[in-house]
């Protein structure tokens, strides 16, 4: 059964992946509306240096509030056809900046935004999850049906978010499917410089040194327009074909030195790599995307290496201004430097 959508709410739309999503909304035809705390937004007109233009489209609406705000999130629910939730505390660092701030954000919030998608009968339910999920893996290939045993919070959160998913929404009114989109790269107009590929590029390009901690960890990857066109396409396959199922979604798996090495291959010879024995994240998987080739015929169409081009004309065209000392581009400095409660 194919479903008709064409009011679409996007929950933490004002993120990193958020301001390449959305205009592809808008774009698409979809009426548009974003909620979100634009903690990550300095402009004085709400989102304009987030989404630019996009700001005055009558397809476009706007809420500033807090997703532990039942009233408020409930009111943002209503009237929508489907919901594409990326809202949390964004990484592992994030959420151990204070652990109880993290369990309502990333947690606790949850459960009445769902309630609200049940209230309001929501008909699709796009949730942006993580591989995080896994922890550390020995497979050589990790797949959707393999245990979920998280190392941290951020991915013990998204693990009981699937959780209360599968037991709270009505599927005979609902289609919901979750997405376990690799580390994203790439440019974003509200850019995030606190992710692999996009840490390294900017070393390279501002000091010249990549410094690499380990080396060895693997880690799956997806360019920003892969993932944001495949929350797009979510909206339009029929509900055989998506209802009630987890994808894994990415493109390549690669080491951190093999990610180095390619930002350097790039950037310039000049640049030098500086590699670490130690390093206090374990995390290490590879990734299957089998079930999404297979069963959506999804492929992504950027590689690793177009994420790290885009960035490096980002930063020449002077689209990236201080970013080795503007906290605005790191989740972590960014909360510590507003105090978020």
């Amino acid at each position: 059964m194919k479903v008709s959508i064409k009011k679409v709410l996007v929950v933490g739309g004002a993120g990193y992946v958020g301001a390449v999503l959305i205009p592809k909304l808008i774009k698409a035809g979809y009426f548009v509306r974003v909620f979100d705390l634009y903690i990550f937004s300095r402009s004085r007109k709400l989102g304009a240096d987030i989404f630019g233009d996009f700001i005055n489209n009558p397809k476009f609406q706007q809420i500033k509030g807090d997703v532990r705000d039942r009233d408020a999130i409930n009111l943002a629910v209503k009237g929508m056809d489907a919901v594409i939730h990326l809202a949390c505390l964004s990484n592992d660092p994030s959420v151990e900046i204070d652990r109880s701030l993290g369990k309502s954000i990333n947690y606790l919030s949850f459960f009445p935004f769902l309630n609200a998608v049940n209230e309001h009968k929501v008909k699709r339910l796009i949730f942006a999850s993580t591989p995080s999920v896994y922890g550390v893996k020995t497979e050589d290939e990790v797949t959707e049906s393999l245990p979920l045993e998280p190392l941290t919070d951020y991915g013990l959160y998204k693990v009981f978010c699937e959780k209360a998913i599968t037991d709270i929404i009505d599927n005979k009114v609902t289609d919901w499917v979750i997405i376990r989109p690799s580390t994203v790269c790439g440019y974003s107009p509200r850019m995030r410089l606190d992710l692999s590929v996009n840490i390294l590029t900017n070393l390279a390009i501002n000091k010249g040194v990549i410094n690499v901690f380990g080396g060895k960890q693997q880690r799956p990857n997806i360019h920003i327009e892969d993932v944001a066109d495949l929350y797009l396409k979510m909206l339009k396959y029929p509900s055989s074909r998506i209802s009630g199922e987890i994808f894994n979604a990415g493109n390549e798996n690669l080491s951190i030195l093999q990610i180095a090495q390619k930002v350097k291959k790039i950037v310039g010879r000049d640049v030098k790599i500086v590699v670490e024995d130690s390093s206090d994240d374990n995390r290490s998987y590879r990734v299957s995307w089998k079930k999404i080739n297979k069963n959506l015929g999804w492929r992504p169409k950027h590689s690793i290496e177009d994420a790290i081009r885009d960035l490096v004309l980002a930063f020449k065209k002077g689209n990236i201004p201080n970013s080795l000392s503007d906290n605005i581009y790191y989740n972590v400095k960014r909360i510590r430097e507003i105090g978020l409660k």
